[in-house]
């Protein structure tokens, strides 16, 4: 199957993969069709999705041919519903069985997904609705979901459909499970202009707008072609064996992870459908499932990490990444000194497939991002756009994005000028993430432009400072942000989480020897003059740090306090 889109497999050096690494992107690519139904039609048997929730003993399997069959009643339940190419539909199905299927059958209509999370609010679903013109919302049956689609209802007049998965159905809404299961498993294909391929949008995604309202960013039928990269030579799949994501459909990493470059290296997707993240639970689902490799963001390897992984078995696991923030040096020595097993940092962004990650032929540096991925042409550029030398940190920039259009690349901001313009200024897209290349060619990142830190001349990456932090016994998270200053226009700050039962309580004796700590492990300009604990840190809907809500209470703190 992979060698239809990668002809070349192996290579020899990260040099030899950078310059001569290249896919085949088919004119009529479907990835339902081409991929999911192309395996199932190889063998019918081959194995696709093991699938385990908190309320089940036993993991449930599932075949590509169980995949094709089911996608296939699922496009004929879409289509009897109104749904056509083009149409949108909004998703909320956390890890149900069902997000894998709903996602292929609208690819194979042709119509929009937009992966959401449980989370929203009646604020955020009229959003949506209102800004993507939403036909029809699908969510899982739980209350709060529920609620807020009901609440938003009569603000959103373009959604025509709302449909339930569950036991628990509410009044007005489909059965989604029982439209699926009385349709047909023959699906006709659409002919001609009607076939869904290439530049048509495919997905939808709302960032998790730290930063004003969200945008929408569109893919097109060539991102899972982008993601081969994500999970062969980042993520390190096998044909035939599992490989698990910890992400809700939700979010951006479930394309990243649990869908598109696992199949396409014919991996199995493994599924923790988790009610509520607790980590012996989940790591008694990794056990379960017998992973032979697992991806996760920073934040659950640190709560991990905290447990006596000595009572897990881990013996199948061979490949472990990261990804989502930048990975803490502490984390990394920690997992590994439990675990025996390396993390391999990978970074990208919702409009991007993987862009800088810890590949094969070299060895990981713990805090490093790793080297560029071979699909961009990218580039470290300073504020007047000219290439920085080692150890200058500059923007990660995309180079002929416009002109070269590389396959995994977003289409566009869709509706927003202006975003449009400020990322793609010429004919690079600046992803406003900064970073620094040491010698060797690593790369490591500094964080996002707004959030670098500018003290008395100097420039300050917050990521140094908290994964200094993050060595100390007592910090469990932590954000280091910009705090106005009118001697030195901007100082450190810290606001930190502390660990539990470890017998550390906020003191200015602890501030004090945190400071020590800093300075001690760093540049001493780096320290954080200000200290602040916290019961716990803001974060964006997708779980990462909001370090932009830190600096605005902050200003508004302050500002109460001058007209005082």
């Amino acid at each position: 199957m992979l060698e239809k889109y990668l002809p070349r497999q192996d290579f020899t050096s990260y040099e030899d993969f950078k310059a001569n690494y290249r896919v085949i992107v088919p004119p009529r690519f479907n990835f339902a069709y081409d991929v999911v139904d192309g395996w199932a039609a190889e063998d019918d048997s081959k194995p696709a999705l093991a699938w385990l929730d908190d309320h089940r003993k036993d993991v449930q399997e599932y075949t590509f041919g169980d995949m094709s069959r089911m996608s296939n009643q699922a496009a004929n339940a879409f289509k009897r519903l109104g749904i056509v190419k083009g149409d949108v539909v909004m998703l909320v199905l956390k890890q149900r069985v069902e997000v894998w299927v709903c996602m292929l059958a609208l690819h194979k209509i042709g119509a929009i997904v937009i992966p959401a999370t449980f989370q929203l609010t009646e604020h955020d679903v009229i959003y949506r609705a209102q800004a993507a013109n939403i036909k029809m919302i699908v969510t899982v049956d739980e209350a709060s979901i529920v609620r807020s689609v009901n609440l938003a209802y009569p603000e959103t007049p373009s959604v025509k459909i709302r449909a339930c998965v569950g036991d628990n159905i509410p009044e007005g809404w489909l059965d989604m499970r029982k439209e699926i299961r009385e349709s047909s498993i023959v699906w006709e294909k659409p002919q001609g202009d009607a076939y869904p391929c290439l530049h048509d949008t495919m997905l939808m995604y709302f960032t998790s707008g730290t930063a004003g309202m969200p945008k929408m960013i569109l893919h097109d039928y060539t991102l899972p072609i982008g993601h081969i990269v994500t999970a062969k030579y980042w993520q390190r799949v096998e044909e035939g064996k599992r490989h698990m994501t910890a992400s809700d459909s939700g979010w951006a990493k479930f394309a990243w992870g649990k869908i598109y470059g696992q199949w396409m290296c014919g991996a199995v997707i493994a599924a923790y459908d988790m009610d509520k993240f607790i980590p012996d639970n989940m790591l008694r689902a990794i056990e379960k499932l017998k992973l032979h490799s697992f991806c996760a963001p920073p934040t659950i390897y640190r709560f991990l990490i905290k447990e006596d992984l000595t009572k897990y078995d881990f013996s199948n696991i061979k490949r472990c990444s990261i990804a989502g923030e930048p990975l803490n040096p502490e984390v990394y020595n920690q997992w590994l000194r439990m675990t025996g097993l390396h993390l391999t940092e990978g970074f990208g962004q919702s409009e991007t497939s993987v862009l800088i990650a810890n590949f094969p032929w070299f060895p990981v540096k713990p805090g490093s991002t790793g080297k560029f991925s071979p699909v961009y042409d990218l580039e470290l550029l300073d504020d007047n756009g000219k290439p920085c030398e080692d150890g200058v940190v500059g923007h990660i920039v995309i180079r002929h994005a416009r002109s070269q259009r590389p396959v995994g690349l977003f289409r566009e901001y869709f509706k927003n000028p202006e975003a449009m313009a400020a990322a793609w200024p010429v004919d690079d897209y600046d992803t406003g993430d900064t970073a620094w290349r040491d010698g060797d060619g690593y790369i490591w990142f500094e964080g996002r432009s707004d959030d670098v830190i500018k003290c008395s001349g100097y420039r300050i990456g917050p990521f140094e400072v908290e994964s200094i932090l993050m060595e100390h016994p007592s910090v469990l998270e932590c954000a280091v942000t910009a705090y106005p200053d009118p001697m030195r226009g901007e100082v450190v700050k810290a606001t930190i989480v502390l660990a539990p039962g470890r017998g550390y309580e906020p003191s200015q004796e602890l501030v004090k020897e945190l400071q020590i700590f800093v300075k001690n492990g760093t540049a001493p300009y780096k320290y954080p003059r200000i200290i602040q604990f916290v019961d716990k840190l803001p974060k964006s809907i997708s779980g990462k740090i909001n370090r932009k809500a830190i600096r605005e209470a902050d200003l508004k703190a302050l500002a109460e306090q001058q007209g005082k």
